[in-house]
Parts: C-alpha cells; structure tokens; sequence
C-alpha cells in the first residue's frame, strides 16, 4: 500500500475512533456507513494499519471475551493519537483545498 493511501486510512480510523472505542469489524462496517459505502475496507487493510497505529501508540487495545466465549479486540485512541489526528486532520484540509481550487479553475 503507498504510503499516502496508508496515511489516509490512518487518518479515518483515527477519526473513528475519537468517538469510541471500536473492535475491528465495527471500524470496517461505521467507515461504510458514514461514508454511504464509499469506504468498503477489508480486514486485511485494516488490521495492519491498526497494529502500525498501535506500535506508535496512537491508539491502545484490549481484549475481552465475549458472550459466545470468543475473545474481541477493542481498539482506543490515546492522547498521542488525538494530537496526531488533529495534525493530520490540518494536513487533509490543506490538501483538499488546494485539489478543490485546482479543480475550480483557480
């Protein structure tokens, strides 16, 4: 994966996880949802930008069992996460800006 796209993906799941925390299949299925299926990630994007996010400690995780006896992993983000999304939210308004005047004809 590019490292811009990755950088991308970082910046929604860290978005999404400002307002809760989130296992997995939970993030995949709020990112379609509020991008009224636009953002169909698989697992196999996700978790691998999670565990990256994780190593830099931009989110934590726990796990815990559920009903069924199955273990969940529930993924947070930390206050390091939450400056880095307000850095890379400033990155992506500066960025879409210019692509919107660019387009425009400006």
């Amino acid at each position: 994966m590019p490292k811009k796209e990755s950088g991308s993906v970082s910046l929604l799941v860290l978005a999404l996880l400002r307002g809760r925390e989130m296992y997995g299949y939970q993030i995949i299925e709020e990112l379609d949802r509020r991008s009224e299926h636009v953002f169909q990630m698989k697992e196999g994007t996700l978790y691998p930008v999670l565990h990256a996010l994780e190593k830099e400690r931009l989110v934590s995780a726990r796990e815990e069992e559920t009903a069924k006896g199955r273990t969940r992993r529930y993924y947070a983000v930390t206050e390091k996460g939450l400056r880095a999304l307000e850095e890379k939210e400033k990155e992506w308004l500066t960025f879409s800006r210019a692509v919107t005047a660019i387009l425009a004809g400006a």
